[in-house]
């Protein structure tokens, strides 16, 4: 993990948490457990198990994705997509930043003349949405999607690309 990208990661999923606990999907005690846990995860530089979200609903069984997702379509408006359906084109996947990919548990897949459409699991957090707002500098269309969804399509770029994060 770069050094930049270690401040992303702990940014993006101190940011997820607090929304997870505003919007009354988590208790902060289960919260402070998986804050814990990711530090631990940190400490062997992993970054694609850095994931506050993935501790929260796998590990400690806190929340389940699905409510979140059912969150971000009710409350937040926003689509979703299953990214193992999609065929994101050549282009979009050899300029992927897989670590900014991993960091902020987000994936741009598909263009559509000025916009770029993100997937993420990471969504509440305004920490991700900034960065890729900042990075892109162009109109973005946000799909909710599962961690998987992300990991597969990111562990199949790393493997046509012989790298792992």
């Amino acid at each position: 993990m770069t050094p930049e990208i270690r401040p992303l990661v702990m940014r993006a999923n101190r940011l997820l948490g607090a929304s997870l606990v505003e919007h009354n999907l988590v208790k902060i005690e289960h919260l402070e457990q998986a804050n814990e846990r990711l530090l631990e995860i940190l400490n062997f530089d992993e970054l694609s198990q850095a994931t506050v979200l993935g501790v929260l609903a796998y590990e400690l069984k806190a929340v389940k994705e699905d409510d979140v997702l059912a969150h971000l379509v009710d409350s937040e408006g926003i689509g979703l997509v299953d990214l193992r359906c999609y065929d994101v084109s050549d282009e979009i996947r050899k300029n992927l930043d897989l670590q900014a990919c991993w960091a902020t548990w987000s994936v741009p897949f598909d263009r559509e003349e000025d916009f770029i459409f993100i997937a993420t699991a990471y969504y509440l957090s305004p920490a991700v949405r900034n960065y890729w707002e900042k990075l892109l500098k162009a109109p973005i269309i946000w799909y909710g999607t599962t961690l998987e969804n992300i990991s597969t399509l990111l562990e199949r770029v790393e493997s046509e690309r012989g790298t792992v994060a």
